[in-house]
């Protein structure tokens, strides 16, 4: 707190600040300072604010120690000046009886005969005062529940009485009433019992969140998983890093170690990491060290207790030595209850947990689903032997495994790169030898074909600068061995990579590096047909591999320029390779022309060429194999068909490469794409939820294969795409997980795509009416993007949709400024719907809000929105909804109605219906003309008590809407003529 408060209004205010934060210690030092504050003013009513609000924060701040010193003193006050406390004080006292009896029963050290004791002062208390003693028994049984003593007559006293306005709310009563039926094991009538709070109709502080923690366990044992997961997800957010709520954060992740998401377990205990330090009640300490400690013991039972975990600051700590520690805390803990108690109750609570067996191997909880595996740490080991279903064992012998390797070299076969990985892994060996062999020859070709493997998988990663140099370095020791072919190829190999090396930045003069890009390749191709007129006698398969590589080349020109000069030459070289591919019977290579000939024509344009060549393909594949080029082929024809708008071949073709790519090594198919273009054909189809998780694959498959940025932008898209499903828990938890991963969180990632990932998590949380955490983010996204000089139509969407969040809780000055920006941009990057839908959006909701009050800011609103209308019709911009101009006159009715002004609304109304015309009823904006009519009739028949224009108006609508065969848009206007008629 700056400065302390000087006068009571100032701290009124201040502690009505105050109110507004998140609790937490930032929340509750400024109540401590407060409550001092208060002791200066001669106002025993300030006081009493000031430490009623002290004690909430350490009551919601997990500080239980506190709270009842805090109410001693309030009780003093009562006591000493009972005039002090009017109702609504006198209400919160006795309310916070119960503050306490809870706070006592989270400290072991607090005998039982004290909490007895505190029981009877409260009956005595309540009695006194001439108040029902429902609370007092709801608190008696609470006691019971937790010391582990019969609760079967505390339970009737309570639950069998009449709820007084003192009574625990209905939804925490809800929870303690489903707690009972669960620990007598009837899950189906606590779950019965706990519908109307799992339903989100009666909630409060603390519910649903906690009730939700304890329902996720019954939901699995009485076969609903699938409510099970939703519920976890919207749960877990609404208790996350809280210290009040750490219990139930335990019990997620108890959830999670029951369901086979380990990973995730892992995952939300890093971000929960704080609690370990924070959460100074130990009874949520005992549940939220249990509920790790489960899920700590499941990982170590899956065999990853070396893994890294999130636990108390200022060591490392694995998941075995965070499990042990855990461990003897929760036990010492559940030792001090039970011998406060006298019982038994919460060893045996807490042994429950521990013992229980997971209730389903696997249960998809969110859109990124990992495993153990997924986590764990790269560590160099031995490779893994091939996984497919097509792979053959290994030789044993290190000669013949070299052999190997070389031949699936030769053939391009899929498989050779798990050779080249088992053959990399014996030769780093320290007690390596290399084999006196004249077949495998001197150890230095052998380095260069590792360095040539390792150039190759650089190059998938796109690390041209890395592959470029790796394959010079081979083709140096490819010399070196006296294979002067196998140099040759290297060093085309080198060509290749440098010239897909962004250009430079001073070689960019036409903007966006086409010139370049292409004057590169085409030297490269150039160097590449000197290496192949130079080289001596190439075997046929490095012959192959080199005009393979000419021909890539200029393919790849032609789709830098799309330029039709560029497409002969690159044919040209396809005929040379399929020719000699065809006279030397290599099959790779046929494939492989028939592949870069189906892209040239599809770069072209001709579609139908590209897939006849690959129907053609297609059966050679079948008959003649390569097998592994067959899912390859599929694939671009799937792709090529989504561009001819054929979705439901694309799609069977696209299903068809994904079975076919199974029987392939993971690293050699690129499932990723088949998967996105998956997606992007069920899109087609109109089966999203299909395409969503097409999306969720293909962002795995990403990760896995290292494409890190493709793999989030997949991610953003399976996020939004989610949104608009109307799954907005899914999209929240997906983008948690990504924004908490280290290096997004820590910013080193592309700042522009943290970003975008960020803006759709805010409308993600508008969504979900979460406003409070949208407006933050929002705020702080206009605040960062206010630098984009390159991209102001950005930031201009982004302050405009912060501007209206800002409105919707109230706060107008601030939603004023932000629309300032979005307009100062706007006018650098047009962006004339948007901001239009963003000022009308603004004047409605300050009409709304304010009435008459506000007419003039929601006007002043108007006006930019009339600017930005009449910038758009000089421009030739035409809105992709409601016409502007219509959008704007029917905004203007709409704000003259909220403020009482309704000649003026009418008048505004009866302008967007001339805008509009006579072609309003039957044409494509129908639904706009319905809308302003039944406006009109509102506030002609309602508000300015003309009902007879009002009904013909309203009926003549309806006739000519229902003529044009716009029956739905027809009918509010019909329910509104027979609601005034009604009236009348």
């Amino acid at each position: 707190m700056p400065t302390a408060p000087q006068t009571t209004d100032e701290l009124y205010r201040a502690l009505q600040e105050n109110g507004r934060r998140p609790y937490g210690r930032t929340r509750t030092v400024a109540a401590e300072e407060l409550a001092d504050a208060a002791e200066q003013f001669a106002d025993p009513v300030a006081l009493v604010r000031a430490l009623l609000e002290l004690q909430e924060a350490y009551t919601y701040g997990s500080e239980p120690r506190k709270s009842p010193v805090v109410f001693a003193r309030l009780l003093t006050l009562f006591d000493e000046q009972p005039d002090v406390f009017d109702e609504r004080l006198r209400h919160l006292l006795f309310w916070r009886f119960k503050w306490v009896a809870h706070a006592l029963r989270q400290l072991p050290e607090v005998p039982l005969a004290s909490l007895r004791q505190w029981s009877a002062e409260m009956r005595d208390r309540y009695e006194k005062a001439g108040l029902a003693l429902q609370p007092y028994y709801g608190q008696a049984y609470q006691l019971a529940a937790h010391v582990g003593e019969d609760t079967a007559l505390a339970y009737e006293l309570w639950a069998g009485r009449a709820r007084t306005r003192l009574s625990d709310c209905e939804a925490c009563e809800i929870c303690e009433r489903a707690r009972h039926h669960l620990a007598a094991g009837d899950d189906a009538r606590a779950l019965r019992v706990w519908e109307p709070v799992l339903a989100g109709k009666e909630s409060c502080q603390e519910e649903p969140a906690r009730s939700v923690s304890y329902a996720l366990l019954p939901l699995l044992r009485t076969d609903d998983p699938e409510r099970a997961r939703e519920l976890h997800l919207a749960g877990y957010r609404a208790c996350r890093r809280n210290p009040a709520m750490a219990g139930e954060v335990g019990r997620h992740l108890e959830f999670c170690a029951l369901t086979g998401n380990e990973a995730r377990g892992l995952e939300l205990l890093a971000e929960n990491r704080t609690l370990f330090d924070e959460v100074d009640s130990p009874l949520d300490q005992f549940d939220f060290l249990t509920g790790v400690q489960v899920l700590l013991q499941r990982v170590e039972q899956l065999g990853h207790g070396e893994l890294p975990a999130a636990g108390w600051a200022g060591r490392t700590w694995t998941v075995a030595g965070l499990r042990a520690e855990a461990g003897r805390r929760a036990d010492d803990l559940a030792a001090r209850f039970d011998a406060r108690n006298g019982t038994t109750a919460h060893a045996e609570r807490r042994r429950a947990r521990l013992e229980r067996a997971p209730l389903l191997e696997a249960l998809e909880l969110t859109l990124r689903t990992r495993s153990l595996d997924d986590v764990t740490p790269a560590t160099p080991a031995p490779a893994p032997a091939p996984a497919s279903r097509t792979a053959a064992a290994l030789p044993e012998s290190l000669p013949e495994l070299i052999a190997h390797a070389r031949r699936l070299e030769e053939q391009g076969h899929p498989e050779g790169r798990l050779v080249w990985a088992r053959v990399r892994t014996l030769v780093t060996a320290r007690d390596y030898v290399h084999p006196d062999d004249d077949g495998v020859g001197p150890l230095v070709l052998l380095r260069a074909d590792l360095l040539a493997d390792d150039a190759d998988r650089a190059g998938q990663q796109d690390e041209f600068a890395e592959a470029a140099a790796l394959h010079e370095e081979a083709a140096a020791l490819y010399e070196d061995a006296g294979a002067a072919g196998q140099a040759a190829l290297s060093r085309a190999c080198a060509l290749l990579a440098r010239a897909e090396l962004p250009p430079a930045p001073d070689t960019e003069e036409d903007g966006d590096g086409v010139a370049a890009k292409a004057a590169a390749l085409g030297d490269a191709h150039a160097g590449m047909v000197r290496l192949h007129e130079q080289a001596p006698a190439l075997a046929p398969y490095l012959e192959a591999r080199l005009l393979r590589l000419r021909a890539t080349v200029l393919g790849l020109r032609l789709q830098t320029t799309r330029q039709e000069e560029h497409v002969a030459p690159v044919l040209a070289e396809v005929d040379l390779l399929h020719a000699f591919a065809v006279r030397h019977d290599i099959a790779s290579q046929i494939s492989g022309a028939a592949l870069l000939r189906a892209g040239t024509h599809a770069l072209t344009g001709d579609l139908p060429a590209a897939v006849t060549e690959l129907d053609a393909l297609q059966e050679r594949l079948q008959a003649h194999g390569p097998a592994w080029h067959l899912p390859r082929a599929l694939g671009l024809r799937g792709r090529l068909r989504l561009g001819m708008r054929d979705a439901q071949a694309a799609h069977a073709d696209l299903t068809e490469a994904l079975r076919v790519a199974a029987d392939w090594p993971a690293h050699a198919m690129d499932t990723g794409r088949l998967h996105a273009d998956l997606a992007e054909a069920c899109l087609h189809l109109s089966r999203p939820e299909e395409a969503l998780r097409h999306l969720s694959r293909a962002a795995q498959v990403q990760l896995r294969h290292g494409s890190r940025i493709e793999a989030l932008c997949t991610y953003s898209n399976a996020a939004q795409l989610s949104l608009d499903l109307g799954r907005v828990e899914d999209s929240i938890a997906l983008l948690d997980s990504l924004l908490a991963e280290t290096d997004v969180a820590a910013g080193e990632l592309d700042a522009r795509l943290t970003a975008q990932l960020r803006l759709t998590r805010a409308r993600a949380l508008h969504t979900g009416e979460d406003l409070k955490a949208a407006t933050a983010e929002f705020v702080a996204l206009a605040a960062e993007s206010a630098g984009w000089d390159d991209d102001p139509g950005s930031h201009a969407m982004i302050a405009a949709e912060t501007a209206v969040l800002l409105a919707e809780s109230g706060e107008f000055g601030r939603a004023r400024e932000a629309a300032g920006q979005a307009l100062a941009a706007h006018a650098r990057a047009p962006r004339y719907e948007q901001l239009s839908n963003c000022l009308r959006e603004l004047a409605r909701l300050q009409a709304k809000q304010q009435g008459a009050d506000g007419l003039a800011d929601a006007l002043g609103f108007l006006d930019d929105a009339a600017r930005i209308a009449e910038e758009a019709r000089a421009a030739g911009y035409a809105a992709g909804g409601r016409p502007l101009d219509v959008a704007l006159a029917y905004e203007h009715g709409r704000v003259h109605a909220y403020a009482g002004t309704y000649e003026e609304a009418l008048a505004a109304l009866e302008k967007g219906l001339a805008l509009l015309g006579e072609a309003g009823a039957g044409g494509e904006h129908a639904g706009e003309w319905a809308e302003c009519v039944r406006l009109a009739g509102a506030v002609e028949g309602i508000y300015l008590e003309r009902p007879a224009p009002a009904l013909a108006r309203l009926d003549a609508a309806v006739t000519r809407l229902r003529a044009a065969g716009h029956d739905e848009e027809a009918e509010p206007l019909a329910a509104l003529a027979a609601e005034l008629r009604e009236k009348d």
